[in-house]
């Protein structure tokens, strides 16, 4: 007589149990990666900005140019005020690489953030890159003010703000 070799019943049980119990304890560290994504995303985008702006800046003081003056980065034009890039497409988008558009572009993938405060050429202004409501990097430009006798002008450099409390 030929004796059959096999799990019993009582042992698929325990390693189902078993399995069971883990799963409990590791599902909830992988469940909600995707907030965790889109934090370490927005707060990328603010150091690339960041640097991208440095970059920029350090480029004009290396060229020895004014403050306004457009400078190349990688063949690319990147238009400045107040020795910074400016707030817009042509500024520290370019300088950055951020891939940015309307809310229907965004909408439709075909861009990487939804720009919600449009920025500009002057100083002191801002363009925001949203992920999703209050998951945002903003860029506000350099601004100069003159002021005294002799006229003495002093320049603010950019500022980067970063808000994750919606990712």
């Amino acid at each position: 007589m030929k004796k059959q070799a096999g799990f019993t019943l009582i042992e698929l049980i325990m390693v189902i149990v078993i399995l069971g119990v883990l799963s409990a304890f590791a599902l909830p560290r992988f469940a909600d990666l995707g907030e965790d994504a889109r934090v370490a995303n927005i707060n990328g985008l603010a150091g690339a900005l960041k640097s991208a702006a440095n970059i920029a800046h350090a480029q004009q003081l290396a060229d020895g140019d004014t403050a306004n003056t457009t400078v190349s980065l990688e063949g690319v034009a990147i238009t400045m005020v107040n020795g910074y890039p400016t707030a817009n497409a042509d500024g520290i988008a370019k300088a950055a690489q951020v891939s940015a558009g309307t809310t229907a572009q965004f909408e439709e993938g075909s861009v990487d953030y939804e720009i919600t405060a449009a920025g500009g050429t002057t100083g002191n202004v801002t363009v925001t890159y949203q992920l999703r409501t209050n998951c945002t990097a903003s860029y506000t430009s350099a601004n100069s003010t003159t002021a005294g006798t002799p006229p003495v002008t002093t320049f603010t450099p950019i500022s980067v703000a970063v808000d994750t409390s919606g990712c």
